[in-house]
């Protein structure tokens, strides 16, 4: 199987987000892009400023550039609700951190709305796919393009950055290509959860072979990630759980979730580079 063919006719759009801030619950959309090809290979690219019904923080527009005054006058997200919803329902998303972050924060979008969000058919996100590949630090989208010679001088406008994740996984794709002999589901699935489940996976080492980070061996080392060895959440990073149980997470840091004092501490520090992008 060719690494493209699990690519051939889909939808493949990579989606990014700019925002007010980092809160998925809270904060809300000032720029929205998504470009790729539809199902026939025709070229997509749409990008639209949104107001966002409250000011930006300066810290924010410090980061993107987006202004009160440049989205004052612009349409309210349920203006491209249905602009959104058409292209994002049954296509492959592709986005650096888009699972944590820009899906998650549109959802909410779209429940203010009064609508249902669109469901991706699979999720391609190039920050998981880096961290899988045990590709170096830092894993920010900024550095993985110039490590891999992906022009990235407009960083934080939403097509650019949509762009450089879309170019990103077409690098690892050609460097990579082993994962990738597979479908589309199964590639997600590996983003998401490793092969860690299967003892002697050709893609990774069983969950006995890991090394562990506490003495009861309740958190192990894979690469630069930790994979729950115990529990609901076995077979899973720790970054996969963050947004999806943070009750199970704060449990996790508790002396009642993992006892040893070292281990719980480079729990927590992974915790915080994961939370920090």
């Amino acid at each position: 199987m060719m690494v493209t063919e699990m690519l051939s006719g889909q939808r493949v759009l990579a989606l990014d987000l700019e925002t007010t801030g980092v809160s998925t619950n809270r904060d809300r959309i000032v720029q929205i892009a998504l470009l790729g090809s539809m199902e026939d290979d025709s070229p997509i690219t749409w990008e639209a400023l949104v107001n966002p019904q409250r000011p930006i923080p300066p810290g924010a527009s410090a980061v993107h550039g987006i202004m009160d005054s440049d989205v004052r006058e612009q349409p309210l997200f349920s203006a491209f609700s249905q602009k959104a919803f058409d292209l994002i329902d049954g296509a492959v998303i592709v986005g650096h951190n888009v699972r944590r972050f820009d899906l998650p924060l549109l959802d909410k979008e779209f429940l203010r709305c009064g609508k249902s969000p669109p469901e991706p058919k699979v999720v391609i996100d190039t920050l998981e796919l880096v961290r899988r590949l045990k590709i170096a630090r830092p894993h920010r989208l900024s550095a993985q393009c110039q490590r891999y010679g992906i022009d990235l001088r407009n960083a934080h406008d939403a097509a650019a950055d949509a762009a450089a994740s879309l170019l990103l996984l077409w690098k690892l794709m050609q460097e990579n290509p082993a994962p990738f002999r597979r479908s589309i589901e199964d590639v997600e699935s590996w983003l998401m959860h490793g092969d860690v489940r299967d003892d002697a996976s050709e893609l990774g080492r069983g969950m006995d072979d890991l090394e562990t980070l506490d003495p009861l061996g309740r958190i192990r080392i894979d690469g630069e990630g930790l994979v729950l060895s115990f529990g609901r959440h076995r077979g899973k990073d720790v970054s996969q759980i963050i947004d999806d149980d943070s009750g199970y997470i704060d449990w996790l840091l508790s002396p009642n979730g993992i006892e040893d004092d070292e281990a719980r501490s480079k729990l927590k520090e992974y915790i915080s580079s994961i939370r920090n992008g």
